[in-house]
């Protein structure tokens, strides 16, 4: 319990240096852009901060309703989906945590998030697919991990890290766009072919550099999910059994998207090899194996 408890204390301080993290980046990008396309000056500076500042807030404050409209994911109804919203009431109890809002994403996939800034302020997508295919135990296994990533604020991380990525990407791309098509009048002026060659560079490295980040923080707070979430409901083998069925399912989340693929319980899209450094998650076989001994 002492290690679970360290380490909620610590994804706190990594939601924290993650903001500074992307606040610089995106002031390097904008400051950059600033000095080559209107030279060096008091205003790139101040832009450069006021627009990485605006993002990092509004990553924090509505990253997750951006999510959730990303996912497509509708308000749960009391009636259709009464199991669920009693399963996410009662796992919410015995974790002590006010219930999150509750949402289901129409897709025959089987996967479920849980996203937002902490937990009073959280919310938990599953899709139809789990619904129909889970049976009771393997559903509340889903629903405690998607509760355990709240517990341990891995919510804050991870949809801080959605909204943020997807930001420099964008910024990265108007600068490299830029820097290939209208740098040249302005070559000589700005520091010649060899500033074009690092702004290019630049541009391309620094989505890469985040990506990666935000990918090493899913893998790794997936097994504390996991960990957490068999804790809560007392039986392990319940998420076991349905991340089973979801390595087995053949459907893959139309809802999906590389921004958003982190945040789900399992990587969203099927038959994806890729080495370990560019995997969303790790090995279904090593979570179910780890499940397993306990």
């Amino acid at each position: 319990m002492t290690e679970l408890y360290n380490q909620i204390s610590s994804n706190k301080w990594k939601s924290y240096a993650i903001v500074l993290f992307f606040f610089l980046v995106i002031a390097a990008v904008v400051w950059f852009a600033g000095y080559y396309f209107a030279g060096f000056g008091g205003f790139s500076v101040a832009f450069a901060g006021v627009l990485a500042i605006v993002t990092a807030l509004g990553g924090y404050y509505w990253g997750d309703k951006v999510v959730l409209s990303m996912s497509r994911a509708r308000p749960a109804d009391e009636n259709e989906h009464k199991y669920l919203l009693n399963t996410v009431e009662g796992l919410s109890i015995a974790a002590g945590l006010p219930a999150p809002k509750t949402y289901v994403i129409e897709d025959e996939a089987i996967n479920a998030f849980a996203t937002g800034r902490n937990p009073k302020n959280s919310s938990i997508a599953v899709t139809t697919g789990a619904l129909k295919k889970l049976n009771r135990v393997e559903l509340e296994g889903v629903i405690g991990h998607e509760m355990s990533h709240i517990k341990n604020y891995d919510i804050r991380l991870a949809t801080l890290a959605v909204v943020m990525v997807g930001f420099v990407a964008i910024l990265s791309d108007l600068l490299f766009r830029g820097m290939l098509f209208g740098g040249s009048r302005r070559d000589e002026d700005r520091g010649g072919g060899a500033l074009v060659i690092i702004g290019i560079l630049f541009a391309i490295l620094a989505p890469i550099a985040v990506k990666l980040l935000q990918l090493a923080l899913s893998r790794k707070r997936e097994y504390l999910a996991d960990a957490t979430g068999a804790l809560l409901t007392r039986h392990p083998a319940g998420l076991a059994s349905a991340l089973e069925k979801i390595g087995k399912d053949s459907n893959q989340l139309k809802t999906a998207s590389e921004a958003t693929a982190t945040l789900y319980i399992a990587n969203p899209f099927k038959n994806v090899s890729a080495a370990r450094l560019l995997s969303t998650h790790p090995p279904l076989e090593d979570r179910i194996a780890q499940l397993r001994k306990m």
